[in-house]
C-alpha cells in the first residue's frame, strides 16, 4: 500500500503511539469532520450539532488556531490510516486556559483512542510546550468524558461558564511532576 505524502495545513509535529499517529490537520480530514457534526447525538458533548458550512468553519478556525498558538486539534489516525478523531491542546478566545480535549468519531469508540491519543497530546503539551497545567472542559452529563478525564488522572475543580457551550465542568489534569 502505497501512503500519499503528508499535505499537513499547519506546523504542527507528527507524534505516534503505539497504536496511533497523531497528525496535522489535512484537507481530506474535513468529511470525517462535518460527518461527526452531522450527528447531533455524538456532536452534542462538542458544542452540537453543525451544518456543513458551520463544520467548514471550525475546521478553518482549527487551522488557524494552530498557526496563532502554535498548537491545537492534532487529527487522529490509526495504524491502518483510518482517520479515527482529534485530539490535542485547545484555547481559543474566551477559554479558561488551555485545555486537553478529544473527539472519537463513529466506529472507533471502545478501543482505548481518546485515552491513548489525549494522554499523548498532554505528554507533548508538557514536554515540548512547556506547559505546567493543563484542564479538559467537559459539558455537564457527558459521562463518557468524564470517565477519560478521570482516567487520565484529572480531578473535578468546578464548574463555570463555557462562552461557546453553556455550563460546563473544568476537569485538572496532574502537573508534569506528578505523571513521571
Amino acid at each position: 500500500m502505497t501512503k500519499e505524502p503528508i499535505t499537513s495545513l499547519t506546523n504542527a509535529p507528527i507524534l505516534a503511539t503505539d497504536n496511533l499517529i497523531l497528525r496535522g490537520p489535512e484537507i481530506r480530514d474535513f468529511e470525517p469532520l462535518a460527518a461527526f457534526y452531522d450527528d447531533a447525538p455524538r456532536a452534542w458533548g462538542f458544542g452540537g450539532a453543525l451544518e456543513r458550512d458551520e463544520a467548514w468553519r471550525w475546521f478553518a478556525a482549527s487551522i488557524g488556531h494552530w498557526h496563532i498558538h502554535g498548537y491545537g486539534y492534532f487529527t487522529i489516525e490509526t495504524s491502518a490510516g483510518d482517520v479515527a478523531g482529534i485530539s490535542g491542546i485547545w484555547n481559543p478566545e474566551g477559554w479558561p486556559e488551555p485545555e486537553v480535549g478529544w473527539v472519537v468519531y463513529a466506529g472507533f469508540e471502545g478501543r482505548g483512542i481518546a485515552f491513548e491519543a489525549a494522554s499523548r497530546a498532554r505528554e507533548w503539551a508538557y514536554n515540548d510546550l512547556g506547559m505546567s497545567t493543563l484542564t479538559s472542559n467537559i459539558i455537564i452529563g457527558n459521562t463518557r468524558s468524564i470517565k477519560l478525564a478521570e482516567r487520565m488522572g484529572a480531578t473535578y475543580e468546578h464548574t463555570y461558564t463555557n462562552p461557546n457551550m453553556g455550563e460546563g465542568m473544568l476537569y485538572r489534569h496532574p502537573a508534569p511532576e506528578a505523571l513521571s
